[in-house]
């Protein structure tokens, strides 16, 4: 699993192609049902790479606009296009959110999570936690940054817990609470220590299917990460 940023610029072309998705469905007067052109088609079309295309379709795919079918395409989802104009108007108008309101929304996220993730979790996701885990106490240990790994842990966590809306909503969030906490360097040395113990203690009660118990153990990983954020936007 990597993470990727989206840079300023890049956010800016990716609101850009919506814009340019939402006239094509009116200028082609497309109604609820209907086909959206291919990857390749919509990229040539707006000279733009076909990444950049398919991140604003799986963005419009996320609020329900359009929908993807396997070996099928992309369609117009069952929504009137005034109904359709109106919320793409409220995505483009969406600001990045503060660091405090990241961090907050996160809490509230994965104090639920990692209750479906005690209760749902399995061999699998295991494995893949503990593998998030190892990497990043390798790092910590050996002096490097591990934001990135941080975040693949509570990832797996998310995955973890069988809900996909929660999961998507978590990798949506998750590039700007890398940026946020490289820049309050929130994961620097004695944070990065503590969260080994703690990352531990998720990961052992999740094992264990102790659903109170996890819950319990990200209260109190999260209550260090909270006072700093506080402390850090004063």
């Amino acid at each position: 699993m990597k993470l990727e940023l989206l840079s300023k610029g890049e956010q800016t072309s990716q609101n850009e192609i919506i814009s340019k998705l939402r006239d094509l469905i009116i200028l082609k007067n497309l109604e609820p049902g209907d086909k959206m052109p291919s990857e390749r088609m919509l990229s040539e079309k707006f000279e733009v790479s076909r990444s950049n295309v398919r991140e604003a379709i799986q963005l419009l795919e996320f609020y329900g606009l359009l929908k993807s079918k396997p070996q099928s395409g992309t369609f117009v989802a069952d929504i009137g296009q005034i109904a359709m104009n109106g919320m793409i108007d409220d995505i483009l108008r969406l600001e990045d959110p503060d660091f405090k309101s990241l961090v907050e929304t996160r809490i509230m996220f994965e104090l639920k999570t990692v209750s479906l993730a005690a209760e749902r979790r399995t061999e699998e996701h295991l494995k893949l936690m503990e593998k998030a885990l190892d990497a990043y106490k390798k790092k910590v240990i050996n002096g490097e940054k591990a934001v990135q790994e941080d975040l693949l842990f509570h990832l797996a966590i998310a995955q973890a817990s069988g809900n996909s809306t929660m999961n998507k909503l978590m990798l949506m969030i998750t590039p700007n609470i890398i940026t946020n906490f490289e820049k309050y360097h929130v994961c620097d040395a004695g944070m990065s220590q503590r969260g080994i113990v703690e990352h531990e203690a998720i990961y052992e009660a999740i094992k264990e299917q102790n659903v109170d118990k996890a819950r319990e153990k990200m209260k109190v990983h999260f209550s260090a990460l909270y006072q700093y954020c506080y402390n850090a936007k004063k």
